[in-house]
């Protein structure tokens, strides 16, 4: 049978969750902390590094797990003025396609036989895609919510999917909504209200895209 925490025990967890999160907020704000200016600093920090850095950082870090989305929503505001928002959604596709290559390549061919090694340790096999059905596999779970992109993409490696159909659907997807989040991001953070406007419209456009294939894919399987 199992073991649930006592009443005690779950009071205690949440008066520690409670005063360790009171602490914090007095700390931050002795010391005036601002969110708006920490946001300032690390755009800053971004853009003194320059958009060559920025975007080989953003092609490179989501392979091992880094949120993608941090990057769209700084780099507009961080580069935009630089290289215009065209420029910056150039740089931002070039480097997700940059992204899906490497961590394809990862799952399919360089830490293939390490993971293999490890699966077979289990009850669980790599599953093989045939042909006739990788776009729509490739597609369901590019919009299948819960995995995050860098597991998207090495699930889909080790699937065997073909490199064409895994890079296009996955870029067409994860760059549409990538670019509502750039124009979205240096919108929001410069005051633009209509294009801040225009990009969360793409972003919503997009999720109502999504959620209308997953239900014309779940009918399919009735």
């Amino acid at each position: 049978m199992e073991k649930r925490p006592s009443a005690f025990k779950l009071v205690a967890l949440v008066s520690i969750v409670v005063v360790c999160a009171g602490v914090g907020f007095w700390w931050l704000k002795i010391h005036d902390f601002s969110i708006r200016v920490s946001i300032d600093e690390g755009i800053n920090l971004l853009r003194s590094a320059g958009p060559l850095a920025f975007f080989t950082a953003m092609a490179v870090l989501p392979a091992v797990g880094f949120p993608l989305s941090v990057f769209n929503v700084t780099a507009g505001t961080a580069f935009g003025a630089q290289m215009g928002i065209g420029g910056v959604l150039v740089a931002a596709a070039v480097a997700i396609a940059l992204n899906l290559a490497l961590t394809y390549w990862l799952a399919r061919y360089a830490l293939r036989p390490w993971i293999e090694e490890m699966i077979s340790r289990t009850k669980y096999k790599i599953p093989v895609v045939p042909l006739e059905r990788q776009k729509e596999i490739t597609l369901l779970v590019r919009i299948t919510p819960g995995p995050p992109f860098f597991l998207q993409s090495y699930l889909l490696g080790l699937a065997e999917i073909k490199f064409v159909t895994y890079m296009w659907v996955s870029w067409v997807v994860n760059f549409v909504l990538s670019a509502g989040l750039i124009v979205f991001g240096d919108a929001i953070l410069q005051g633009k209200g209509k294009v801040a406007f225009f990009g969360i419209s793409l972003v919503v456009a997009v999720t109502l895209g999504v959620h209308l294939l997953r239900r014309h894919y779940a009918k399919k399987r009735i």
